[in-house]
Parts: C-alpha cells; structure tokens; sequence
C-alpha cells in the first residue's frame, strides 16, 4: 500500500472552529497523526453552537457535543485530548507534547500565545525546529489591528469582499457562510508545506503568520488594481458582470431551481440565441455588441428567463454548454449529495464510527484535489472529546499511571464538558417552517446508499440530507 503524503509527521491542532481544524482534518487524510486539543471548558464551538450544524439523525442523544455534522466533517481522522489550557498544569502538559511534535497549528488572538509564553520564541526553546502555524484575523503584527479578535463573517467586510457582494443600490453583503475560513486553512496547508520542505533542506523551523483579511483580498485583487490605477471604486453588481452580457442566474422548471449562464462574446451571444430559437435577435441594433447588451440588460434577461422557465436546469446547463456557451445548475444540498461526478471524483465519502458511537456510515466531503500515486481517504470519522486522553497522555507522553490519574482528578483531562450548554432540539418540519432549512429528505439514507448501518432510537425527524437554499 502507498505511503500517505505526511506519514510520520506529528500534528498539534489546538484551532477552533474552521480554518485551522479544516487544514488539521485535510492533513490527517494526507496521513499525518493529527492532535486536536480542547478544552473541557472551552469546546471547539463546531460542537455546540449555531456552527455545529445538526446532529446525527437528528438526535442529540446523551452526549450531543459528540453527534454534531460540522465537527465530524472538519475533524476526521484526528485524535482527541480534552486538556485545560487555561491552567499552568495543562500548558506543562501542552509543552511536553510540543518537544515531539513536528506542526503546532493556533487561532488565539495574539495576546494569549505571548501571555502563555508560547509564542514563536518561546516554542523555539521547547522544539527547535518546530513549524508554528498562527492563524488570526490581522496577524501577529505589527498594526494598529492587532488585539482585534476576528471571524470570517466579519472578515468579509474589512477585506473589502462584502462592497463587492449584493445587488445594485443594495446593501453590501456577504458571500457565504465563514467563506474567509477556507481561504486560510488552504493558506495554512501550502505554509506548512513550504515549512516542512524548507525544514528537510536546512533542520530550521518556521513561523507561518497567517491574517486572514489578507488573504480574503485576494479575491478582490482586479478591484484594487482598479483603484490604485483608476481611482475607480467597484460597485455591487448581483449576478451580473461588469464585461460580459448576458450574465445572470435564471429560473428554471421547479421550485427554486436556478441556472447561471454567462455570455463573454457575440459568438456566445448567437449561439444562445438560436439555441432559444430566437435566431432573429442577433440582428436587433439595441444587441448588436456587447456594450449595447450590457445596456439593454434587463430586456434580454426577461427573454431568457422565458426560455430557462420551460426547462430544469440541468437540461438549461447541458445544453447551453453543447453550444458553447458557459453554463451551470445552481446546486442545492441535494444535488450535491447526490452529484455522481462528486462521487466518482472521491469528493465525496463515506466514514464508518465505532458501533459505540451510534452514528453507523456517514457520508463527508473529501479534499478538492487527487494525487496521481496515492489513493486518499479520510482515515476515521471525527473523535469524541477526550477519546484519546490516554493514549495521548501516556502513549507519546510516557506520564505515569499516577500522574495521569492526577490530571484526571483535577480535571485538568476529562472526556466530558465541564460547562455543558444547553441545546435546544428543534423537529426538522419545524427548521424548514422558520426558513433555517429549505427542505429536508426523511429518506436520505437510502438515497446515498447507508441505510445498511445501525442506527440510534427512531424518531419522526431522522433526515440528514439538508441544506441551504443554494450551494
């Protein structure tokens, strides 16, 4: 069997939420050994909050911080060390686990790291050659922003996305939920790549300062470009294009069924127009070129939509890209689900938990690329907090029998919340009546092929299959 990419090399993962846990799961795939580091007070929120999505059938059960989608997706493969850093007993704890470690991966404000003594500096002393990852809102500094604590749905706003973002004479909007979040831990990844190659060649660690308002303007690059040339500022445009006419998401057969077609030149332009059966509006003078359609918009996207309404919106796509023309369905949680060129892909997959963990085969989404050599996979489902406490903690740390069961008396490990929060259960009629889901499917499991795997007690409200409006 071929050998996994990061085989070998040791991950410290004390992120919470998405960017940094996303990278630590992606590079467990890869092969690395992948700690993840809560603690008992201090959940990742993808446990918990609004962020967690749902949980396995919907069922909280008796260990919900456990059983939520967001978590298992974004953390397989990884080991669990439930550890209280806030104490000085769980920092010793933290350092002895760094001196054997190759990667140490955060996404505190940089006032904790230095006020813990476990900045870049500082964590050289305890491992020289250690690959350091932060990843903060504006950086590690220097700046006037520096102590802002940040998230990615903030983040859009001062990267300057969310100007961009909305319909004409609208308000500025954002793009998607925590979309900054992937940039980084994408970000991250090419970092420690870089890190562990430029280790191998000189025995040196590395501090990758990640700021992800940074890296979100990047996705508007053509817009300052166009300020710092032009003084020209962008402006909201919806789903059209400042170039290209017709550009615009259009409706097709069904309910909220929508199809994105994007016109760049009058080649194009005839093309859809025959295919419309409208051959005669290529000799109109108000669309004879692209200037004129960008004028006379709103008259050509009340043609189209015309012609998309008759039609779904695969068939809209499939059809538009036979002429040439660029095209693509809007896909919702259903359609991707169930996207066979997804599957044929391995983007997605299924993982199977333990039978302890009641959850049976679930499906997850992959990676977005494949190696040519190496076959990849995620190599377990998410863990349950704490799971790994031992094997951790006297496995790789070689901690006495005593000295564990110490810890343990102290809480500073333990495998269940010292704070629980209550979670409040909501029916999944009832998600889609206040507009927090669009629809839902009660027969998913049989849709993606797992109905063959245990399941927890039944109840009228076991749907996975969920979604907003559009992905």
């Amino acid at each position: 069997m071929a050998r996994l990419p990061l085989e070998g090399i040791r991950v410290v993962d004390s992120g919470h939420v998405f960017a940094v846990p996303y990278a630590g799961g992606l590079m467990a795939d890869l092969g690395a050994e992948v700690i993840k580091i809560e603690g008992p007070g201090r959940l990742d929120i993808t446990r918990y909050s609004p962020f967690s999505g749902v949980h396995a059938d919907n069922q909280p059960g008796a260990d919900p911080w456990n059983r939520t989608s967001n978590f298992n997706l974004i953390n397989r493969g990884k080991k669990s060390l439930a550890l209280d850093l806030s104490r000085a007993e769980g920092r010793e704890v933290l350092k002895d686990l760094i001196r054997v470690s190759d990667v140490f991966m955060e996404s505190f404000t940089p006032r904790v790291m230095r006020g813990w003594g476990l900045d870049y500096p500082n964590m050289k002393e305890l491992k020289p050659d250690i690959i350091m990852v932060s990843n903060t809102g504006y950086g590690s500094g220097p700046g006037p922003y520096l102590q802002y604590p940040a998230q990615a749905t903030t983040q859009e706003a001062t990267h300057g996305l969310a100007h961009v973002t909305g319909y004409r004479g609208d308000l500025p909007s954002k793009a998607g939920q925590s979309y900054v979040d992937f940039l980084a831990s994408w970000a991250c990844l090419m970092g420690i790549a870089l890190a562990l190659r430029y280790r191998h060649r000189s025995g040196k660690g590395s501090w990758i300062d990640v700021g992800m308002y940074q890296l979100g303007c990047y996705t508007i690059s053509e817009y300052i470009l166009d300020w710092l040339v032009n003084r020209r500022l962008g402006e909201r445009l919806g789903n059209r294009h400042p170039s290209y006419a017709p550009q615009g998401c259009y409706p097709c057969a069904g309910d909220d069924q929508w199809c994105v077609v994007s016109v760049r030149d009058d080649e194009e332009w005839a093309a859809l127009c025959h295919l419309m059966g409208n051959p005669e509006l290529t000799r109109e003078v108000r669309f004879a070129t692209n200037r004129d359609r960008i004028t006379h918009h709103d008259e050509i996207d009340a043609i189209i939509a015309r012609w998309t309404r008759s039609l779904t919106k695969f068939e809209v796509m499939e059809r538009l890209q036979g002429v040439g023309v660029p095209a693509g369905a809007v896909f919702d949680a259903r359609d991707v689900n169930l996207d066979p060129h997804f599957w044929s892909r391995g983007f997605l997959e299924t993982v199977r938990f333990p039978a302890e963990r009641g959850m049976g085969k679930r499906v997850i989404i992959g990676r977005p690329w494949r190696l040519s050599q190496t076959p990849l996979a995620a190599q377990g489902p998410g863990p349950a907090l704490g799971q790994h406490n031992r094997e951790v903690v006297q496995g790789i740390l070689g901690y006495s029998d005593g000295r564990y069961a110490d810890l343990e008396q102290a809480g500073i490990i333990d495998t269940r919340p010292t704070q629980p929060r209550p979670l409040s259960h909501m029916e999944m009629d009832e998600r889609v009546r206040q507009g927090r889901l669009a629809y839902y499917d009660p027969d998913f499991k049989e849709r993606l092929g797992i109905r063959d795997e245990p399941a927890p007690a039944p109840s009228d409200s076991s749907p996975a299959l969920i979604g907003s409006r559009h992905t």
